[in-house]
C-alpha cells in the first residue's frame, strides 16, 4: 500500500460489456473528480463535514456497547493478518485496514445514530437516502492509520469529502426504486464513496479509479430484511471494508469494468432502473451536496423516519405532564413511508426497537428521552415497556399518504385515563437538519454521550478536536484513542 498525490485526470476510458461509452459518461466523471488536482471545496462544506465526523467519532465509540460489535473485535483479534491500522478498542492491535474498516463502520451504524443525506426532490422517499459519513470516513482513517504515512488534516478531510460527494450523487440520481426494491442505500451505495476516498487517499489515476468504483459496483450489498439485526449495521461495516479493498487492489493493477455506473449492466441500470433522467448531468463537485440540499444529524439512536413522531409525542408527555399510568391508549397516524420501514408493532429488544414506532414512543412515555441506553435488550423486553407498547396503535392514513413522501408527516394523540385527548401534529422540519440543525454545543453533547464511560478525558479531547477548524487534528491520534477504549466486563 503506497500513497502519493492525486495524479491529473487521465483521458483514458474504456467500454463497458454494453457497448462504447455512453456520451455522458458517469463512471469517467466520477474518476476526473476522484483524481482532480485542485478541488474547490467550500468552506461551509469544511464546517459542516468536521461537525459530522465528530459525531462519527463518538458513533465508532458508542457502538461498543452492542453486542454485535464486540463479536467482530473478537473475530478480527482472533484472525490476525498483516498489522496495518489500529483496531477499535484493540489496545493498539494493527490488522488489515480491510479488516479495521469492517468493525469500524459496523460499531458507528449499530445504534442507527448517523447522519443523513437529505434530498429536495419529491419523487425521493425523506430520510430513505442513505448515511453517507460512516463509509468514506471510515475509509480515511484505516488508510491513513498505516505506520510513517503522514496524512496532514486537510488532505483527510478532503479525501472524506470526496467519497461522501460521491456516494450522495449516486443516492441523489437514482430513483426511490432502489430502496423500495429493499435494497439498503447505505450498504449497496456507501461502497462508492468507501471506495471513492480510498482511492483520492491512496492518489490512484483515473483508469484506477474506473477499476476501484467497477469492483465496488459488484460488492456493493444489503437488503432490508435485516433492518433490526446485527446483520443491519454489517451492511455498513462491510461497505466501508469493500470500498477499501477496491481501491488497494486497483492500486495493485486488479482490472473491472471501466464503465460500471453506465449502460445496460451498470450498477444503477441493474438495481435500479438506471438513474433518472437529466440528474447525473449535474456532475460531481459543482454543487457539494453537503452543503445543498445537506445532511441531517441524528437526535435519537433510531430510523430517521421515527423522530419527528418522536419529537411530537415527547413534547405532549411533557408540555402536559403526562404520567405513563396515565396513558389509556396512543395512536400514531402516519403515511407509508414510516409505516413500512418502520415495522415492528411490538419490539421484542433494542435492535427490533429501533424501527418500532410504539417502542420508541413507550421509551418516551417512560423516561422522557431516548438515548442508546434505552436500548437494551432487559429492558425493552421488561414489563413497563412491553405494556406500554401494547397501548400504542399505529394508523395508516389516506391524508397523509396524499401529500406525498418528500417531508415526515404524522399526526399523533394521546388519550388519557382523565379524559383528555392530546394531539399534536409533527414538525415538518427535521431536527437535526438543514432547516433545523443542531447547534455545535448539542453536536458536542451527543458526542459526549456516545463516548462517556468508554473514553478517558484525555481521548476525548484528542476526538472532539475535529470540530475546531484551527485544530490540526491528525488521524493516527485519532486511531489511538479509538483503540485505546477499554471496555468493562
Amino acid at each position: 500500500m503506497s500513497f502519493r498525490a492525486p495524479p491529473a485526470a487521465s483521458s483514458t476510458s474504456g467500454a463497458s460489456e454494453s457497448g462504447p461509452v455512453a456520451a455522458l459518461d458517469v463512471t469517467a466523471a466520477c474518476a476526473e473528480f476522484v483524481t482532480a488536482q485542485a478541488l474547490v471545496i467550500p468552506e461551509a462544506a469544511r464546517v459542516i463535514a468536521r461537525r459530522c465526523i465528530l459525531d462519527t467519532f463518538g458513533l465508532y465509540v458508542a457502538g461498543l456497547h452492542e453486542t454485535s460489535t464486540r463479536i467482530l473485535c473478537d473475530f478480527a483479534r482472533d484472525q490476525g493478518g498483516r498489522a496495518e491500522a489500529r483496531l477499535l478498542a484493540g489496545q493498539g492491535l494493527r490488522v488489515p485496514a480491510t479488516t479495521a474498516a469492517r468493525v469500524l463502520a459496523t460499531s458507528a451504524h449499530a445504534h442507527d445514530f448517523d447522519d443523513t443525506q437529505v434530498s429536495h426532490d419529491p419523487a425521493h422517499t425523506y430520510g430513505l437516502l442513505m448515511h453517507p459519513s460512516v463509509p468514506p470516513l471510515t475509509a480515511v482513517l484505516v488508510l491513513a492509520d498505516a505506520p510513517d504515512v503522514g496524512i496532514a488534516a486537510d488532505r483527510a478531510l478532503e479525501a472524506f469529502l470526496v467519497g461522501f460527494e460521491v456516494e450522495c450523487k449516486i443516492s441523489e440520481w437514482m430513483p426511490a426504486d432502489h430502496y423500495l426494491r429493499g435494497h439498503h442505500t447505505s450498504g449497496t451505495v456507501g461502497t462508492f464513496g468507501a471506495a471513492a476516498a480510498a482511492a483520492r487517499l491512496l492518489g490512484l489515476d483515473a483508469l484506477q479509479v474506473r477499476h476501484a468504483l467497477g469492483m465496488a459496483a459488484s460488492m456493493a450489498a444489503g437488503i432490508r430484511c435485516n433492518f433490526g439485526t446485527m446483520t443491519k449495521p454489517l451492511h455498513v461495516g462491510r461497505a466501508a471494508e469493500n470500498g477499501v479493498l477496491a481501491a488497494m487492489l486497483a492500486q495493485r493493477g486488479y482490472t473491472a469494468d471501466p464503465a460500471a455506473l453506465d449502460g445496460r449492466w451498470g450498477f444503477p441500470a441493474v438495481l435500479a432502473g438506471g438513474f433518472t433522467p437529466g440528474k447525473a448531468a449535474e456532475g460531481f463537485g459543482r454543487s457539494w451536496t453537503i452543503v445543498e440540499p445537506g445532511v441531517s444529524i441524528k437526535p435519537y439512536p433510531s430510523g430517521i423516519l421515527t423522530h419527528q413522531t418522536m419529537d411530537a409525542a415527547r413534547a405532549l408527555f411533557v408540555e402536559h405532564d403526562v404520567k405513563p399510568a396515565a396513558i389509556e391508549r396512543i395512536d400514531i397516524h402516519a403515511g407509508d413511508n414510516i409505516l413500512a420501514p418502520i415495522r415492528y408493532p411490538v419490539a421484542a429488544n433494542g435492535l427490533q426497537a429501533k424501527f418500532s414506532l410504539p417502542a420508541l414512543v413507550a421509551m418516551l412515555a417512560l423516561k422522557r428521552n431516548v438515548t442508546i441506553h434505552e436500548f437494551d435488550d432487559a429492558f425493552v423486553g421488561g414489563h413497563a415497556m412491553q405494556a406500554m407498547q401494547r397501548r400504542i396503535h399505529t394508523h395508516r392514513d389516506a391524508t397523509i399518504n396524499a401529500q406525498g413522501f418528500d417531508r415526515i408527516r404524522s399526526r399523533i394523540e394521546v388519550t388519557c385515563t382523565d379524559g383528555r385527548r392530546l394531539v399534536r401534529e409533527a414538525d415538518l422540519r427535521y431536527r437535526g437538519g438543514p432547516l433545523l440543525p443542531m447547534t455545535d454545543r448539542e453536536v458536542e453533547d451527543k458526542f459526549r454521550g456516545c463516548v462517556q464511560g468508554l473514553v478517558d478525558d484525555a481521548g476525548a479531547r484528542t476526538l472532539a478536536a475535529v470540530l475546531d477548524a484551527g485544530s490540526q487534528w491528525n488521524v493516527p491520534a485519532v486511531m489511538g484513542a479509538l483503540a485505546g477504549v477499554r471496555l468493562a466486563g
